[in-house]
């Protein structure tokens, strides 16, 4: 009898860390895709201002000639500023992924870790 209630009681606690494992893993993919799909929008807002005002300093060149240097800097002023940003979420979903990875990796050795107390438990 002894035996048998040890045995559950070890199954139980794995089967318990086992679905807090896989309740993390979940919510850590559900928050990944998340923050990538936001991202995203901000990037193809971003380009769609970048495209707007291109086209409008165009029109203006074609208007005015007097006020070319001031729309030039505006423009590579405009240009820099979206260069920067869309490199900036590059390299915030980069590190989302890195992260992402790490975490699966430590799962992975966590599981691989239980599995082994399992056996060793046996």
């Amino acid at each position: 009898m002894m035996t048998m209630t040890t045995t559950r009681r070890r199954t139980t606690t794995i089967t318990m860390t086992m679905m807090m494992m896989m309740m993390t893993l979940m919510m850590m993919i559900t928050t990944m895709t998340t923050i990538t799909m936001l991202l995203v929008i901000v990037t193809i807002m971003l380009l769609l201002l970048l495209m707007t005002m291109l086209l409008l300093m165009m029109r203006w060149r074609r208007r005015s000639r007097t006020r070319t240097r001031t729309t030039t800097t505006t423009t590579t002023m405009m240009m820099m500023m979206m260069m920067m940003t869309m490199m900036m979420t590059m390299m915030m979903t980069m590190m989302m992924m890195m992260m992402m990875m790490m975490m699966m990796m430590m799962m992975m050795i966590m599981m691989m870790m239980m599995m082994m107390m399992m056996i060793m438990m046996r």
